[in-house]
């Protein structure tokens, strides 16, 4: 800015100084629309540290303003008359005001912030949580499957012994124990690879909202300030002394000089247009967290769809099993018999079957099995 407004920031009048501290002001206390995505990943850590800059900077321009501004300079009030050297100090009502703003400009974007990196967390690790959840749940139904398995195997191998079975069968079950033990230790890796910090209880829908009515009272605070640039009661107090030829003792002086911008009404008009904009823009940014929760949500309506999919298929294969099980109920002959007597209707070995159908399912990210696409969905859109 230095660049582009070279020596403007140290003007030495009244009123041109004061609109270039607002200027500051917003610059310095307004830059989150600047911070790239990946750093809204923060903890409380970072959000006090960031607080803490914000504060600190506040109160520096808070001191700045509503301290008195030193003047000391020589004069020639009119041609002919003698030189005089004038000290004094002024003050605007208009900065005792942006005083006071400043600090609520400062709180305002403390907040702003600490419900962004908020629901930006969210939604940063949305996808991540769904997936350990559901991988949990796969962790479940192997072990259910698991269970069945074992006590299917000790009841196959005793009609092995008895010559009731053949060791094919009890091969069958060891081989499909060993993939069930694979899979069980495959997931568990793939579960410990996946980090979740902490996340919020509330629904992310309330979490964008939070942020979203910290943002637009981020703005009006923003806009109170600016406004208080239209206009300024400066008050002025000193004292003058003649010095060539000198005079005996200094003379006091006080003057009150009252400004006001005649486009102050087409500005305020301005301004009002400016923070509905902000929020027009808030909900196309890219980067934004409003954008960024309607992409997670379309990304769970998909997967939902695709995993619904899949479970209706799983479900259609189980009901034509159940026929044509339902077709050899009361066997005739020994190939029907070898048919119906390793997977009778409802034994442990149809019901494992129907889990290991059912662990393969819960794979998917964004489906748990406990909860369904339904709950998870509302979970993490509200």
């Amino acid at each position: 800015m230095k660049q582009i407004f070279a020596g403007e920031e140290n003007a030495v009048h009244p009123i041109f100084k004061t609109n270039i501290r607002a200027f500051l002001i917003q610059m310095k206390l307004n830059h989150t629309d600047f911070v790239p995505a990946h750093a809204f990943a923060g903890d409380e850590k970072d959000q006090q540290a960031y607080c803490a800059y914000v504060i600190e900077q506040a109160q520096a321009q808070r001191d700045l303003l509503r301290t008195p501004t030193g003047v000391v300079g020589v004069t020639q009030p009119e041609t002919g008359l003698p030189l005089q050297v004038v000290g004094g100090a002024t003050l605007g009502l208009a900065d005792l005001r942006k005083a006071g703003l400043t600090m609520e400009v400062a709180r305002k974007n403390c907040e702003l912030y600490k419900a962004t990196t908020g629901a930006q967390q969210e939604i940063q690790y949305a996808l991540a949580s769904l997936e350990r959840e559901a991988l949990r749940n796969r962790l479940t139904l192997i072990e259910q499957a698991s269970k069945s398995l074992d006590a299917l195997v000790e009841q196959t191998s005793k009609m092995v012994e008895a010559q009731n079975a053949t060791r094919l069968m009890l091969f069958s079950l060891q081989t499909t124990k060993i993939k069930l033990n694979a899979d069980h230790a495959d997931t568990q890796a793939k579960l410990t690879a996946i980090y979740v910090p902490p996340l919020s209880d509330l629904p992310l829908k309330e979490l964008v909202a939070q942020k979203e009515n910290s943002e637009a009272r981020a703005q009006r605070a923003l806009d109170n300030l600016s406004r208080q640039d239209n206009w300024n009661v400066a008050l002025t107090v000193g004292v003058h002394q003649q010095v060539n030829p000198v005079a005996q003792g200094a003379q006091p002086y006080g003057m009150v000089s009252v400004n006001y911008n005649l486009a102050s009404r087409a500005i305020n008009k301005h301004l009002d247009r400016a923070v509905e904009a902000h929020d027009e823009w808030k909900k196309l940014q890219e980067g934004d967290v409003v954008r960024g929760m309607e992409v997670l949500r379309q990304q769970l309506v998909d997967s939902v769809a695709v995993q619904e999919a899949r479970l209706q298929s799983l479900q259609e294969e189980n009901q034509e099993l159940d026929k044509n099980l339902q077709l050899v109920a009361t066997p005739d002959t020994s190939a029907a018999f070898d048919f119906r007597n390793p997977m009778p209707p409802g034994s442990a070995s149809s019901d494992t079957n129907r889990l290991v159908e059912l662990v393969c399912l819960a794979s998917g990210p964004a489906v748990s099995l406990q909860s369904g696409p339904q709950a998870l969905c509302h979970r993490s859109c509200g």
